[in-house]
């Protein structure tokens, strides 16, 4: 079997500011997500991608490419609407493929570049901001339902930015709409200017992450 794997053994040059993954699986239906996906866009130095548009389902995801295009942002997004308290399969297939290789089977040429990457996640959830709580609909605060993907920052030495939630999505007016999506570009806008010196940096535990994957891949 050829080895395809990206032989890169410099650091990769960085030349998208902010890289959003925007996974939704029916982006031309969703009013939200298109809204906030519209404002990024409009951002000097951001990059929306259309994953489900590139990878419709049953798609093999083009891993080089992937890894190229992680390797080429000095931040991350991975915007998507929360379905059944996780993340939408596309996403999940997308971790799979991409930070197994680049952690598990090339860390030293690909995974190692990755890491001081800073990572916002903006999600969004069709409730109100009370059903998540204790007493309400599904129990637990929306951003604890991000933690697995906390973990895999850390894991990979992703710096995590506080969550970006927007709620009610898919109920809300023209008004509403709208400023929720000029505070999502406000909030680019800030990360942007305060996580210039992320990339290189490693988050704690990174070091030992990386230990530990390169002995689980001997």
């Amino acid at each position: 079997m050829t080895d395809t794997t990206i032989t890169t053994t410099t650091a990769p040059v960085r030349s998208i500011d902010t890289l959003v993954l925007l996974f939704h699986p029916r982006f031309a239906q969703s009013a939200t997500n298109r809204a906030l996906a519209n404002a990024a866009a409009a951002l000097p130095g951001v990059e929306v991608v259309d994953m489900a548009a590139l990878y419709p389902e049953g798609s093999a995801i083009d891993v080089d490419a992937e890894v190229r295009r992680l390797l080429s942002a000095r931040r991350v997004v991975l915007q998507f609407p929360v379905q059944w308290y996780a993340t939408p399969p596309l996403l999940k297939a997308w971790q799979d493929a991409v930070l197994t290789r680049m952690y598990y089977m090339a860390y030293a040429s690909e995974g190692r570049h990755l890491e001081g990457t800073p990572l916002l996640v903006a999600a969004t959830a069709g409730n109100v901001p009370e059903a998540y709580t204790p007493t309400g609909q599904n129990l637990f605060p929306l951003a604890d339902l991000l933690h697995p993907l906390h973990a895999t920052a850390h894991r990979c030495g992703l710096p995590w930015a506080e969550p970006f939630l927007v709620y009610r999505a898919g109920k809300m007016g023209a008004a509403e709409l709208a400023g929720e999506a000029a505070r999502y570009a406000a909030r680019l806008r800030a990360w942007g200017a305060g996580a210039g010196a992320g990339a290189g940096a490693l988050e704690h535990g990174s070091i030992a992450c990386a230990e530990e994957l390169l002995g689980a891949a001997a």
